[in-house]
């Protein structure tokens, strides 16, 4: 286990090194720790695939990572996790940018249970796991939505749009060819309040082969 362990942390500090991402030791620790339970957690209840194709250090911690290159958080900034499952992309944000406050949201119990074990055992005081529906969230607003969740975009712009304050945005980590997708998100716009006023889209397949298919989504107010 000890001998995995530094593989993959070894494996994360290369790729973050690459990509000029400023982490320290701790958080490089914390989120090879974070993989290792992630793991753990995942032989009890189903959080990830059991089928991986690729380390979870890459396919979901390095993964999550890669929002951070797109949209640097600030220190302050209220980010909403929605639909966060295993803790993704919510947790290894937090560990990476301990100044950002993140709420991590499930509608499924068990996952949010494994999420707030995980949290406590990794120590990181800037991300709290809270069991809900997306309807059940009351008078809360964000500067920025995150999205790992299968939903299409304009599905997810609904559920983002009751949230994000004036100048927020929704970032979504999604797969697929997209362009349809976009141009129903946008052309239903009106129906969100106008949002999303405008669509971003970067494929990410250049960071690993992993991510050949996968694409990040910003779409903003």
């Amino acid at each position: 286990m000890m001998k995995r362990h530094t593989e993959e942390l070894e494996t994360l500090r290369e790729l973050c090194q690459r990509e000029h991402m400023q982490l320290t030791a701790s958080q490089y620790e914390g989120l090879a720790e974070y993989a290792l339970l992630l793991e753990q957690w995942n032989r009890k209840i189903n959080l990830i695939s059991r089928k991986e194709d690729a380390p979870v250090i890459v396919k979901h911690v390095f993964h999550s990572l890669l929002i951070g290159i797109f949209h640097p958080f600030a220190s302050g900034e209220k980010v909403l996790d929605l639909g966060t499952g295993g803790g993704l992309p919510g947790i290894p944000l937090s560990i990476a940018w301990p100044e950002t406050k993140f709420l991590l949201v499930d509608s499924t119990g068990k996952k949010i249970a494994a999420c707030q074990a995980m949290l406590k055992e990794l120590g990181v005081n800037n991300a709290v796991a809270v069991h809900s529906r997306v309807e059940e969230l009351k008078g809360l607003t964000f500067d920025t939505v995150l999205s790992r969740q299968v939903a299409q975009l304009e599905q997810l712009c609904a559920y983002a749009c009751r949230f994000l304050k004036p100048e927020g945005v929704l970032i979504c980590l999604k797969g697929g060819n997209l362009e349809k997708e976009i141009r129903t998100a946008i052309d239903t716009r009106q129906t969100h309040h106008g949002f999303p006023g405008e669509v971003e889209h970067y494929p990410i397949g250049r960071f690993s082969p992993f991510f050949a298919e996968k694409e990040i989504v910003i779409a903003r107010r």
